[in-house]
């Protein structure tokens, strides 16, 4: 019978990705079945409620360990993990006390001398921390997700009057000056430029174009909702200007999850009057995929387009009639709905192409579902899965068990940021998904030979499991939907 122990301690401040790093390290301690560290702010509480703790009262600015162990026993040498980590996460890399962090952004901008600011705070806090940073006359990026898209408008609008950039919300990619922002593949200079209102959908260009041996100048994320109607692509004719003005950038691509008609419209026109070239990859019905874009943009570049590589053996067909995707991504989602559409109908998600689609809670429909497990809905008071991959991994287990289910098509996204090792939790999950049956796992595994997790190494243990794995996210989806017509009973 498993043991709950809850304790409070007061004033015991620490950042909330420490605390993130903390709880793995304490759930990895022998005899603990699941450990949660983190502030007691009203999301946490209401996430440790979820996770089934009961907890005493506490404040925002008092610390909650919540451990749930094997046996009672156990709880010795969990506290002290919990005391370790703790100690640890306060050391700096030299092994002795960081120094007092800034308490403000504009604190922290004076003592840095920086000229851009990374808001990471929970969505209802970014719009304080971005407009001080904007006050103090800096561009922001901001990685926040679940902020209210009013107040991303107003933060643009003043960006723009001011002449700075808001990179955001949920802007998980950039690269800025030579740096990778966020969720950032590591790629070589170069001489093109993108902006992005997709996070994902920039990685896949990235790895496209680095597996071409084409570098980057910059890549500015402006966040998913800026070709909206609702903003209007504020930050997108800022960051072409940017570019524009860069003397080392010869093309640029503006990628994007799919826009508003009439704002992709009025960019693509604004652009026209731009002294550098600019190509549109704009998801959509009918549209090009990002792939195709990339390999229209080498050309532009007079750059041969290689044979983007493939790993493991064709996947064998094992029955079923749906198609059942599991993505972090959220472009590459949408890219794989938007083929799948095409050829086998109507795709169910929890970010659908059209609102009928739309998924309950439970995630769960019959026919051909994908699920975007980074949307803002699933990873409020959670870690994004880039980092966190429970919550996909436990659904892989339930849709390879459903016989109904023919083909699972995946993503893993690598950078820095991102999991240390994906494959290492991935792999032996797709080995147990294929065990009962001999079940069709198709991958699209985006990043770089440079990327610290390796492309290569990551590729090669996914399809040791058992997986097709493509760096070409259109080409793993193309795949996935021919070998769901086979299992269906229809035409390759």
């Amino acid at each position: 019978m498993t043991h709950q122990h809850v304790e409070i301690r007061p004033g015991a401040y620490a950042d909330s990705v420490a605390l993130l790093q903390v709880s793995r390290d304490v759930a990895a301690t022998p005899g603990v079945a699941a450990a949660q560290v983190a502030m007691a702010t009203e999301l946490n509480v209401e996430v440790l409620q979820g996770m089934g703790f009961t907890l005493p009262p506490a404040g925002a600015n008092d610390m909650v360990v919540a451990l749930r162990l094997e046996d009672e026993s156990a709880l010795p040498a969990a506290l002290a993990a919990v005391d370790a980590a703790l100690a640890a996460a306060r050391k700096g890399s030299s092994g002795g006390e960081v120094a007092a962090p800034p308490r403000t952004t504009a604190s922290a901008l004076r003592r840095a001398g920086a000229d851009l600011a990374l808001v990471s705070v929970p969505g209802a806090s970014a719009l304080v921390e971005a407009m001080d940073a904007l006050d103090a006359g800096v561009d922001v990026m901001i990685f926040s997700d679940n902020v209210p898209v009013e107040q991303e408008l107003a933060m643009k609008r003043i960006a723009r009057d001011r002449g700075l950039l808001v990179m955001g919300p949920d802007c998980g990619t950039a690269v800025v000056g030579g740096v990778g922002l966020g969720f950032a593949n590591t790629v070589t200079p170069g001489r093109v430029g993108i902006v992005a209102a997709s996070g994902t959908g920039c990685q896949q260009v990235l790895a496209l174009l680095d597996a071409a041996g084409v570098g980057v100048a910059a890549a500015l994320g402006v966040g998913g909702r800026d070709l909206s109607a609702a903003i209007g692509g504020i930050s997108t004719r800022t960051a072409l200007d940017r570019l524009d003005a860069d003397p080392s950038v010869e093309h640029v691509v503006v990628v994007s999850k799919p826009p508003a008609a009439e704002v992709a419209a009025a960019v693509e026109k604004y652009a026209a009057d731009l002294g550098t070239p600019v190509r549109f990859a704009l998801l959509g019905a009918g549209q090009p995929d990002l792939t195709t874009q990339t390999e229209a943009l080498l050309g532009d570049l007079g750059v041969a387009v290689p044979a983007w590589p493939v790993w493991g053996s064709p996947a064998a067909p094992a029955g079923g009639s749906a198609l059942r995707g599991l993505f972090v991504g959220g472009t590459l989602c949408d890219e794989a709905m938007l083929l799948a559409a095409e050829s086998l109908g109507p795709i169910r998600s929890n970010i659908p192409l059209s609102p009928e689609l739309a998924l309950d809670a439970s995630l769960v429909a019959d026919g051909h579902v994908m699920i975007d497990f980074g949307d803002d809905g699933l990873t409020r008071g959670r870690a994004h899965p880039m980092i966190d991959p429970t919550l996909r991994l436990e659904h892989l287990a339930k849709v390879a068990a459903d016989p109904e289910t023919a083909v699972i098509l995946m993503d893993v996204v690598l950078g820095h940021g991102a999991q240390d090792d994906p494959a290492a939790e991935l792999a032996p999950a797709i080995a147990a998904a294929r065990a009962a049956r001999d079940l069709p796992v198709v991958v699209a595994c985006v990043g770089t030979s440079s990327d610290p997790q390796g492309l290569s190494r990551q590729a090669e243990a996914l399809a040791a499991a058992g997986a097709e794995v493509h760096l070409s996210n259109a080409a793993a989806t193309r795949r996935a939907i021919a070998l769901t017509h086979v299992t269906a009973g229809g035409a390759r």
